[in-house]
């Protein structure tokens, strides 16, 4: 059985939760429940901290796990990115009080407060600064106010929580992370398992972005409907009663699903439809 790591909690824990059911796969009933097994699909879920999954998968234990790009790099772990999943996106920035760094190059001699050591050592090495990493392991807002440190390096989502500590982003993002999936660097025996995984969530990944839209068309206006409709590989097409009309099925972005709509009915398009996409397999 595959083993797959799952945030057991936190901002991750949720969405993940809910892609994995999208994708066939059994939940916990119980939010205690440590371990769920579900035997049709092949696997094993272990719910788990997020900042440890990457250590559990980097050693081999577990074949795969969801966790955040940023906790993947910081751990050090040999684990490897193998699927951005669309969904806890964030950005790692530095932030210090107004006027107090201008930018990164000013980190030199300075006290970093940090969650992520790993990541802040990293990014000062590279860029040739001699910085003083303190580690936190909770919220790190108030590590300038209390004197433990001049700048903190953390996870920004809307900068609210930085303004009501009286600070200020600075620099070029250390870091843009989201969910991914990860596996050890190293495939072994279960890579068919992990790779079934991978389609699966791609599979609702390409739900989620695409729909399904449908519409009739005159025949001679076939291509100028199919340029706007070209799907994946190309559109399906097909002949009606009516002889002088066909009817065109394409995935189309979600995004854009209106737009596509008022574009198909300007070239002469009618009984436009659009569905949702329960699953699928590209």
């Amino acid at each position: 059985m595959l083993k797959l790591a799952v945030p057991n909690k936190g901002a991750l824990a949720e969405s993940a939760a809910e892609m994995l059911r999208e994708a066939g796969y059994r939940g916990r009933r119980d939010s205690k429940e440590l371990v769920v097994a579900d035997p049709d699909n092949g696997v094993e879920l272990y719910f788990l901290r997020p900042r440890d999954i990457a250590v559990y998968v980097g050693s081999g234990t577990l074949e795969a796990g969801i966790t955040g790009r940023d906790l993947l790099l910081d751990s050090g772990s040999p684990a490897t990115e193998v699927l951005p999943l669309g969904f806890g996106q964030s950005t790692f920035r530095y932030a210090a009080r107004p006027g107090a760094a201008a930018g990164i190059d000013e980190l030199a001699g300075r006290r970093v407060a940090t969650s992520f050591p790993g990541l802040v050592r990293a990014d000062l090495a590279k860029r040739g600064i001699d910085g003083e990493v303190v580690r936190l392991d909770g919220a790190v807002e108030t590590a300038i106010t209390l004197g433990v440190a001049d700048v903190i390096a953390d996870v920004v989502e809307t900068g609210t929580t930085l303004r009501n500590a009286g600070l200020e982003v600075f620099g070029d993002p250390i870091l843009t992370s989201e969910a991914v999936l990860i596996r050890p660097a190293a495939e072994g025996e279960s890579s068919g398992q992990v790779d079934v995984l991978v389609r699966r969530l791609q599979g609702v990944l390409t739900a989620r972005h695409y729909v399904m839209m449908d519409y009739d068309i005159r025949v001679e206006l076939v291509e100028q409907a199919c340029a706007l409709t070209p799907g994946l590989e190309s559109p399906t097409v097909s002949p009606l009663h009516d002889r002088g009309y066909v009817a065109v099925r394409a995935m189309v972005p979600r995004r854009r699903t209106n737009q596509v709509m008022d574009d198909l009915y300007e070239v002469g398009a009618r009984a436009i439809l659009v569905t949702d996409i329960a699953a699928c397999r590209i």
